[in-house]
């Protein structure tokens, strides 16, 4: 059963304890004797429980049915390392000094690994001071976090892909492939921008921004106190998922049929809000009666996410994102050996998977009319290698002397193609022979962006994103520095003149920020 998909079915019975047996069912082959799991029921439920325990077990993890001595790792979910110690004082159970209590981001991070992660700080339950009884000599010293000022802007803030919060995320409902890894405002923030609700919009994705950047996790709601972009609107969330383990708000959201439906329609490639209201309103809710209607007209792009849909939902891997790279590399030096290349997206903050894979391209030894020929040239060597499957090649509209836009998701103007390519897999010879019928390639999503040389520094920053950090960058800039800031330059209101860049680093310079890395960006 894969991880992300929850059982609907009722409390499952447990099995009678058996002394000295190792507790696993079916025949599932203890591969990692060495670690003892319990998994704590508490404002978890039976159902989830016992679905997170059949999947360890299905994974190799030993997991008993009852707390015993010979548990290793004890697991919970919405609950504080305090919360553990009085349920265990409840059970008049002495928890063992080598005990580790674990929040249960820890055992999905371990069920997608398939074996055991190494243990952060991030996934131990913290014990408060002046708790009961600790079962680590050490949990105790665990200071409380520090009162500090937490900004408002995300350019201020340091956010790495290790969430402290994950207890944020939907709990029964989360498992659904729809909803993987999304934190529980991301998803309200969604579903006001289906519905085109851009102050609601900014209320849960400023929230669920904020909460990613906390380096502790909050266990009760005191915890949020002094935190910005904590409305009381999202307070009553926090509350409901601390108290509930869960947000009714978030679970009636992904029970939403119309947000169901655009969330469908939108993984579509080509597929905007105005397509999925018009599709909605005809009584579509699934794609393949979409695609058998033959009075709609679909664009090229459409067309092209319906043709490779199954490759482009999928997730782009790291490695693949590397052999597109090296496709990429090789094709524009063939024709500007000069250039240089850069991945920017989330791979460049260091994210393992991605949904497309974006490239900067600029050269210092180029005239503009050579400029705008390359990523022709490119195209047509991916056309005549048969790796080329879609394109749409947008002319550059940038004029040096614009000013910086005032929207904050306004595109730039530089030239770009949106791409889908033909990646091949790699195998081994002994095993073509065996698997000849079988597809050998993979349709993947690939963005150029060609830019001159002298706004490189811009357009890089631009483009590694996340989405949220450049908004309140350019936030920032407006409203604390009066400065006007995109992908193209920055502008000085106050002197006005534009600040001239050769670095990301010099750019936040320019703001009086201090250097935020791109694997701190994941805001």
């Amino acid at each position: 059963m894969d991880l992300l998909q929850a059982p609907h079915s009722g409390p499952r019975k447990k099995r009678p304890r058996k002394a000295g047996a190792l507790m696993v069912s079916g025949a599932h082959e203890v591969r990692f004797g060495d670690l003892v799991l319990f998994i704590l029921e508490k404002k978890m439920g039976s159902t989830r429980r016992a679905f997170l325990m059949d999947l360890a077990r299905s994974k190799g993890f030993r997991v008993e049915d009852e707390l015993s001595d010979a548990v290793t790792h004890l697991v919970a979910e919405n609950n504080s390392g305090n919360d553990v110690l009085e349920w265990l004082q409840v059970q008049n159970i002495q928890a063992s000094s080598r005990l580790e209590l674990l929040d249960v981001s820890w055992l999905i991070e371990c069920m997608g690994a398939g074996k055991p992660v190494e243990m952060t700080r991030k996934h131990q339950l913290v014990v408060r001071r002046g708790s009961p009884a600790s079962p680590n000599p050490d949990a105790q010293k665990t200071p409380s976090r520090s009162v500090q000022r937490i900004s408002e802007y995300a350019c201020q803030r340091r956010t790495t892909l290790n969430n402290c919060n994950y207890a944020f995320t939907v709990t029964r409902l989360c498992f659904s492939t729809w909803s993987r890894g999304r934190n529980a405002f991301e998803i309200l923030a969604e579903n006001c921008e289906f519905k085109e609700n851009e102050d609601s919009y900014v209320t849960y994705i400023r929230a669920a921004s904020v909460l990613k950047s906390l380096p502790f996790t909050i266990i009760s709601m005191k915890d949020t106190e002094g935190i910005p972009c904590l409305g009381d609107r999202v307070k009553c969330i926090i509350e409901e998922i601390i108290e509930d383990g869960e947000s009714s708000e978030v679970n009636a959201v992904l029970n939403d049929e119309r947000y169901k439906s655009f969330k469908l329609f939108t993984s579509v490639f080509g597929v905007g809000l105005k397509t999925s209201e018009k599709w909605f309103r005809m009584g579509f809710r699934s794609l393949n009666k979409i695609k058998s209607d033959k009075s709609l007209k679909f664009t090229r792009m459409q067309k092209a996410g319906f043709l490779y849909y199954e490759d482009l939902v999928s997730c782009v891997t790291r490695a693949e994102a590397e052999a597109v790279s090296t496709l990429v590399k090789e094709a524009v030096w063939a024709f500007l050996p000069g250039a240089f290349i850069s991945m920017t997206g989330g791979f460049r903050r260091g994210k393992e998977i991605g949904h497309d894979v974006d490239f900067l391209i600029t050269s210092p030894e180029i005239t503009e009319d050579e400029e705008q020929q390359v990523l022709h040239k490119v195209i047509n060597l991916w056309e005549n290698k048969g790796l080329l499957l879609y394109s749409d090649l947008v002319e550059s509209t940038f004029e040096k002397l614009k000013l910086p836009s005032r929207k904050v998701d306004a595109l730039d103007h530089f030239q770009k193609c949106f791409l889908i390519l033909k990646l091949h897999h790699q195998r081994e010879d002994n095993e073509k022979s065996s698997q000849q019928e079988e597809k050998t390639w993979k349709a993947i999503r690939v963005d150029l962006v060609m830019c001159p040389y002298e706004r490189r520094a811009f357009a890089l920053l631009g483009w590694t994103g996340s989405r949220q950090f450049e908004r309140d960058l350019r936030r920032y800039a407006t409203h604390e520095r009066k400065m006007m800031l995109d992908n193209h330059a920055l502008y000085d209101k106050t002197k006005r003149i534009f600040l001239k860049a050769e670095s990301e680093e010099e750019i936040f310079a320019h703001l009086g920020l201090d250097y935020i890395e791109p694997w701190e960006r994941n805001a």
